[in-house]
């Protein structure tokens, strides 16, 4: 916990007590943790919507790449369209 050992941390909460005084101390604990566990949330949010934009990208990019439209469980595949061969090339240029 930011390299903080318990003697230091025992010293950080006399200090507090003798600057804030018993009243105010376990209102500022009180304040302080709600305010940390609101940013802890916003920063949670915002990190699932950084992986969804992601996988948004990401879906895309990899359909793009390899030529291939990727399958999701439940759907049938398309199927390829045909390149002729070379030897088909060839009969076909030639004429009857």
């Amino acid at each position: 916990m930011f390299g903080i050992g318990m003697p230091e941390l025992i010293l950080i909460l006399a200090v507090a007590l003798i600057v804030l005084g018993p009243r105010r101390l376990p209102e500022i604990a009180r304040a302080l943790g709600k305010g940390l566990a609101e940013f802890r949330r916003a920063t949670d949010e915002l990190k699932d919507e950084l992986r969804q934009v992601e996988q948004e990208i990401e879906e895309p990019a990899a359909q793009a790449d390899d030529g291939t439209a990727i399958v999701k469980k439940g759907e049938t595949p398309l199927s390829p369209i045909p390149t002729p061969t070379p030897a088909a090339q060839e009969s076909e240029k030639k004429p009857s």
